[in-house]
């Protein structure tokens, strides 16, 4: 089970990330770090390979090149322990429609290996951290898309993992359930975890992000804090940011 840990220990390593579809390269060597209690926004276009990176660090898919550790673990070496100290929301995931979201965390705890009074602590913990009272005793297909994405994000932390993978997670969410889940992410790092935030929509990425990488075709541009990258570019905007490192490239 995932452990706390310590303010800035290093939870996520990526270092050289290579990876090719066919004759397509989808990362070109691809390196970067993230720490408990930081948010780290993984920025760029659709197709700019930050999928395909969250995927390699799921263990979902294996790199060509280059490696990464969640928490210490290889994800080629130890996939099972990575996935263990993982969770991870992408904005495609669904539920199933019968089961109320009380059965699906108490399923998915359970497959954790929490049982009887500790996952009565964490559904609680999950309740407060998320605020889904209402989903619990209520069927999937009657709740509303927000609510639906709440569960969605609980059953991916109901085990407390020390590493929280995002991508494009608010992608179809209203307005109510995009706010719930920046102020989650916000709570979350404040719990000393660490998170990927992967997103094409930059203004959230200012508004929730200790550092950002822009990835573009496979390659991270820039890593820094906001505050560095609008200096560096030398503008006000963190989407002109990213555009001037994309043009300086092809330059």
């Amino acid at each position: 089970m995932a452990t706390p840990a310590e303010i800035g220990q290093t939870l996520v390593e990526a270092s050289g990330l290579r990876k090719s579809y066919g004759k397509t390269a989808a990362l070109r060597g691809v390196s970067f770090a993230v720490g408990a209690g930081e948010v780290f926004g993984l920025l760029g276009p659709n197709g700019a390979g930050k999928t395909t990176t969250l995927r390699i660090l799921a263990t979902l898919i294996r790199p060509d090149a280059g490696g990464a550790r969640i928490a210490g673990y290889d994800v080629a070496a130890a996939p099972l322990a990575v996935r263990a100290h993982i969770g991870i929301v992408n904005g495609g995931m669904g539920l199933y429609e019968r089961l109320t979201g009380r059965e699906i965390l108490t399923f998915f705890a359970r497959f954790y290996g929490l049982e009887d009074g500790e996952l009565e602590e964490r559904i609680a913990w999950v309740d407060e951290t998320l605020s889904i009272g209402p989903a619990l005793g209520r069927q999937v297909r009657e709740m509303s898309s927000g609510m639906i994405q709440k569960v969605i994000v609980a059953r991916a932390i109901i085990h407390m993992p020390p590493v929280l993978l995002l991508d494009e997670a608010t992608r179809g969410l209203d307005v109510f359930a995009r706010r719930a889940l920046l102020d989650f992410v916000s709570n979350y790092r404040e719990q000393g975890k660490a998170v990927v935030y992967s997103t094409h929509v930059l203004p959230e990425a200012e508004e929730v992000c200790d550092r950002v990488g822009f990835l573009h075709e496979g390659r991270m541009l820039f890593i820094g804090t906001i505050d560095e990258a609008l200096e560096r570019y030398e503008t006000d905007s963190l989407e002109r940011a990213f555009i001037a490192a994309a043009q300086e490239v092809r330059a």
